[in-house]
């Protein structure tokens, strides 16, 4: 059964920082771009980070260039997501998304992030 477990969400004050980690099973997780992606109330859901098969490349939505900072550990088939210097406007549903040219895509059950005094 292809899984990808999330931990890490919650709430945080502005300027705080916070991890989330999203672990995979089920599948070859060298195969896949892994990202992140979150959805706000009334709002589409939208692109956050992204990284390649290999961890060499990255990319951001320029909303959170220069505070948030991908990553990917192969040896616990887990991606992470670093958030710093967190803003009202980053509260979200977070999701962690797998995904293959060849096999598709796997998504990651939500988590909520909530930026708040």
């Amino acid at each position: 059964q292809v899984q990808l477990v999330k931990s890490g969400g919650g709430l945080v004050q502005p300027g705080g920082s916070l991890r989330l980690s999203c672990a995979a099973s089920g599948f070859t997780f060298s195969s896949y771009v892994m990202s992140w992606y979150r959805q706000a109330p009334g709002k589409e859901r939208e692109l956050v980070a992204a990284i390649t098969r290999t961890g060499v490349s990255t990319n951001y939505a320029d909303s959170v260039k220069g505070r948030f900072t991908i990553s990917r550990d192969g040896a616990k088939n887990t991606v992470y997501l670093q958030m710093n210097s967190l803003k009202p406007e980053d509260t979200a549903v977070y999701y962690c998304n797998a995904q293959s040219a060849t096999y598709g895509s796997y998504w990651g059950q939500g988590t909520q992030v909530t930026v708040s005094s």
